[in-house]
């Protein structure tokens, strides 16, 4: 976790190590102020997302520069785990900076059996990438996608919710950097 002070002559990002960073005030998204916490440095670069699903998985790749991303389609699961090499060949071409995976909570804001199953999925990619990887909650972010997606295959072009789904969580997390520990 970082803590966001004023200092000279911009943005001092103190770390609970004993690493500074100097960062120019208009880096900073507008969500953010002096005295926020935040739980990753700014600027990040490369983002993987993931859309967890118990059959399938939408992925995603976007960048902090452009905020935007673009889908990577589906990964095959098997009763909620991929195949591990597999999956670790595609991150690896892609070589992310952190990796983003969706939070699907309820409604109510309580969590799941599919979302203990993300936290475990997101815990195990951390581990496995030794990379920073943060949970986002992602309620209503498939249905907003599938809407989205109409529009699109009226302009002839096809995507996979799942896949459009991730892409809105790279995009949430450039408009809001701000993660869920696995």
């Amino acid at each position: 976790m970082i803590k966001l002070v004023y200092g000279r002559p911009g943005l001092q990002v103190k770390w609970a190590m004993p690493n500074t960073i100097k960062l120019p005030l208009t880096t900073l998204p507008q969500s953010v102020s002096t005295g926020d916490t935040l739980r990753e440095p700014l600027p990040v670069t490369r983002i993987m997302s993931f859309d967890f699903g118990t059959q399938k998985m939408g992925m995603a790749f976007g960048q902090t520069l452009t905020q935007t991303a673009e889908p990577l389609g589906l990964f095959p699961m098997h009763d909620g785990i991929p195949q591990w090499e597999a999956l670790m060949q595609v991150v690896f071409t892609w070589q992310p900076d952190l990796c983003l995976v969706g939070l699907p909570l309820n409604m109510d804001g309580t969590e799941s059996d599919l979302s203990r199953r993300a936290r475990k999925f997101a815990r195990r990619l951390k581990h496995r990438l030794n990379k920073p990887v943060w949970m986002i909650d992602e309620r209503l972010s498939t249905r907003e996608a599938r809407a989205t997606l109409q529009e699109l295959d009226k302009r002839g072009k096809r995507h996979s919710a799942d896949a459009f789904a991730a892409v809105m969580l790279v995009e949430c997390w450039c408009r809001h950097p701000v993660g869920i520990v696995p």
